[in-house]
């Protein structure tokens, strides 16, 4: 073949991968931070791109409510928090199901100042004072409440803002285990005792990722790519080099440091928020009916929702996951 001819044909191929990039907008539920690591990773090392997707990933944050647009079509992915989701959007007849789950562990937690006598997990309800924001004393606080004996008139508003609780030896906190104790020990000089609430029975799947179900139906093989190259984002992000991620999450968000960061993947390891449980031998975002019934009857138990009034069946999808994507490649990073 001519020189000429065979330029042309390289174009043409060129031409043609930059045409089979299906664009892929990927929306979270917060500002950009190490938990959202894989994500970033699957972008930066071309994972993403390797599965024929370029992807756009659109921050959250405090005035940013990115669930609408799933359901309208403006987005193609949802990150969100957990179940608890999901169940109210079959409840509402919300077009749209979890097709992944990227934590095995709501990060969700108490803190405690140490040397109070807070040694077990049921000590926490008899602190006087516990700081819990609004939203969590219409979901987990109930369950607190129903399953632990917690009780309401412990309640003062946290509006995160430390400043209350450090003041406070004998009150106690809520918090998100991979971010609040690095700020506590930071401005409070001390390192608090963290007790995870998926660790006392909050079985919760974390971190899920939402997929609308004319997709699931249409284009099952993207719905496949994104997770399975979410999932290989998170092996490497867990076990390889993240350094061009990180670069990306101080992009999006210049509050984060290399140090936060760096402390933030620890503790998701040392807790086992994404690689633990089912993911340990089903791959990372592995889910399984029996948890997901499990976490809906203890809702009902706390009175959040009526008995049948949540089909289960539409909640979640498994046909994406569950298939041991990652473990190979976790092997080969020297992972656990």
């Amino acid at each position: 073949m001519p020189y000429r001819a065979l330029a042309l044909s390289a174009l043409c191929l060129a031409a043609f991968a930059a045409q089979a990039q299906t664009k892929v907008v990927f929306a979270t539920n917060w500002k950009a931070q190490a938990a959202h690591g894989g994500f970033y990773q699957a972008v930066a090392d071309g994972t993403y791109k390797r599965m024929g997707l370029e992807v756009e990933i659109r921050q959250g944050g405090p005035q940013v409510n990115n669930r609408p647009l799933l359901p309208a079509g403006k987005i193609d992915f949802l990150m969100t928090g957990n179940l608890l989701h999901s169940f109210d959007n079959v409840k509402n007849g919300v077009p749209v199901v979890v097709v992944a789950s990227m934590f095995q562990k709501d990060p969700q937690a108490l803190f405690a100042h140490p040397g109070q006598g807070y040694g077990q997990f049921a000590d926490l309800k008899n602190a006087p004072t516990a700081f819990i924001a609004k939203d969590a004393q219409f979901s987990w606080w109930s369950w607190l409440k129903a399953d632990y004996g917690f009780r309401d008139e412990r309640l003062k508003p946290y509006n995160y803002n430390l400043g209350p609780f450090l003041a406070d030896k004998k009150s106690i906190q809520q918090g998100y285990a991979v971010e609040e104790p690095i700020s506590i020990e930071k401005q409070g000089g001390f390192k608090p005792l963290t007790f995870l609430l998926a660790d006392h029975g909050y079985s919760t799947y974390s971190t899920t990722i939402e997929a609308r179900l004319d997709t699931v139906k249409q284009q099952p093989e993207l719905i496949s790519s994104f997770v399975n190259a979410s999932v290989l984002g998170w092996v490497n992000y867990l076990y390889g080099d993240r350094r061009r991620a990180d670069a990306l999450i101080k992009r999006d968000n210049p509050e984060m440091t290399d140090e936060m960061i760096g402390r933030s993947v620890a503790l998701m390891k040392e807790l086992g928020i994404v690689d633990s449980g089912d993911a340990l031998t089903l791959g990372i975002g592995a889910m399984k009916p029996e948890r997901i019934k499990d976490f809906h009857d203890k809702m009902v138990r706390a009175g959040l929702y009526k008995p049948g009034e949540v089909d289960l069946s539409k909640v979640a999808t498994l046909q994406f996951v569950n298939k041991g994507v990652g473990l190979d490649l976790k092997k080969q990073l020297g992972g656990k």
